[in-house]
């Protein structure tokens, strides 16, 4: 069956067609049976008893009825006309309310039903005395009954029978969606081999059809990705060879030219150095994207990371009459990662603060430790004093050659890859990154990286700055 709502229009028909018939069924199987057999035992019961009573009495009518109850397993019990029970016996209330010709009201039941009961009215020989048995059946097959005679066996074989064939329905129809879903989560994080199909399947309805399209879109997807890391690769490589014959002419074209070519050629050697940078962050890049690659087990230990950043940033942003301070908590700072990648990702995020920021002012560096369900995280904030982004520019920020303003970043230099870099690399080690605006001014980056698990250390505060001069 190739369609998916014939299946589902098909299955619930049987399930109500089923439970309908076996409803039926029961009800038929169980019901309490009423025969000739029953009507004539009640008729000669009467009889007997009434013939013992003008007989023997009381004793002989106990007796007889006695005996009746033990050989047929029923019980019966004969009043007159008064309402006395002729053998003596302390009669039950069914059986004065039946004798007195009043109708027994349904009892509300759950478990068992009331048994069947039946009545009879005879003259004695004489014809001067009328007497009445109260009969009560065997309780025969025990068949669920509500309150007031409602056909319990209907409902709960209804319940039982569509919550089968349902409960079969759903985990047919959830289980190739729950793959589809899991397939989708693993490409969404990067994984470009994931996929939703088995290769063991058979399934020709939509929900197939629907996994052997995401399939093949996934496959598509990845040979677009690596041919386009493949590219990117390939090109920054044979870039590098020009590059070098370009900065080797240029220092021969330094020795044999004058003065007057000295300001051309600095132009050159800073493009230069411009499209060796761009070269060098489009291969970080490409190897950041390729998805073979897997995550080193060394342990890097994050703190003289950021260390080593700051210090390196201080020096650099004296250019700009600015300050980089960091408050690095001293203690175990592990990540699993490689160190150069960690030190790219971190470095990036600072030195476009220090971009950014306003003259005069103090990049500030963080370090500190949050718990989560899969353990301990270090946080990397750096904060810079600048005029901020646009909201709906904040989650574009990680984009490769994202820029807020163009004629911005061509005076600063930047082509957008640096924290292109950072959001692949942060990722790369298992973590994420975020951004967003400080109340005061400015932008506030997150490098959140999950930590190894670490001793016990003594808490204190170690700084990096250089004080003379410092704002903000």
């Amino acid at each position: 069956m190739k369609s998916l709502f014939l299946k589902i229009f098909i299955s619930f028909w049987v399930a109500q067609a089923l439970f309908l018939v076996l409803a039926v069924l029961v009800m038929l199987a169980m019901r309490p049976q009423r025969n000739s057999t029953w009507d004539a035992l009640r008729t000669t019961a009467l009889t007997e008893a009434v013939t013992a009573y003008e007989h023997g009495g009381t004793p002989e009518a106990r007796q007889y009825l006695e005996n009746l109850q033990i050989t047929q397993h029923v019980r019966a019990y004969v009043f007159d006309e008064q309402g006395s029970e002729i053998s003596g016996r302390s009669s039950p209330g069914w059986a004065e309310h039946v004798a007195a010709g009043r109708p027994l009201p349904p009892r509300p039941g759950m478990v068992f039903p009331r048994p069947q009961i039946l009545t009879e009215s005879r003259s004695s020989s004489d014809g001067r005395h009328l007497y009445t048995i109260a009969m009560e059946l065997p309780p025969g097959p025990r068949v669920f009954f509500g309150p007031w005679g409602i056909p319990m066996p209907g409902l709960i074989i209804a319940v039982i029978s569509s919550g089968l064939v349902c409960y079969f329905l759903a985990w047919y129809m959830t289980k190739p969606v729950a793959r589809l879903r899991a397939a989708t989560q693993q490409l969404a994080a990067g994984d470009l081999t994931a996929r939703a199909g088995d290769p063991n399947s058979n399934r020709r309805d939509e929900i197939g059809g629907l996994m052997r399209d995401f399939d093949t879109m996934a496959a598509r997807l990845e040979t677009l990705v690596k041919a386009q890391s493949r590219l990117l690769n390939d090109i920054s490589h044979e870039l590098r060879s020009p590059l070098a014959r370009l900065n080797v002419a240029l220092g021969l074209a330094r020795q044999r030219s004058g003065a007057e070519s000295a300001a051309m050629l600095e132009r050159i050697e800073l493009e230069a150095s411009r499209l060796n940078e761009l070269i060098g962050r489009l291969l970080t890049l490409a190897r950041l994207e390729d998805g073979e690659k897997t995550v080193p087990s060394a342990s890097v230990p994050l703190d003289e990371v950021v260390l080593s950043v700051a210090e390196d940033a201080e020096f650099e942003a004296q250019a700009r009459h600015c300050h980089v301070h960091s408050s690095i908590p001293s203690g175990s700072w592990s990540v699993r990662g490689e160190a150069s990648l960690l030190h790219s990702a971190v470095e990036n995020v600072v030195r476009n603060a220090i971009r950014y920021t306003r003259e005069g002012t103090t990049v500030e560096i963080g370090l500190e430790k949050i718990e989560n369900t899969d353990g301990e995280e270090g946080v990397v904030t750096v904060a810079d004093c600048g005029c901020g982004v646009p909201t709906d520019a904040l989650e574009k920020l990680f984009q490769p050659f994202y820029r807020i303003d163009d004629d911005r970043g061509r005076l600063t230099g930047g082509v957008g890859l640096g924290l292109a870099i950072t959001e692949r690399a942060v990722r790369f080690h298992g973590g994420r990154v975020s951004a967003s605006n400080r109340p005061e001014g400015g932008l506030l980056v997150e490098l959140h990286l999950p930590l190894m698990p670490d001793l016990p250390a003594v808490e204190k505060i170690s700084e990096s700055a250089v004080p003379v001069g410092r704002e903000g």
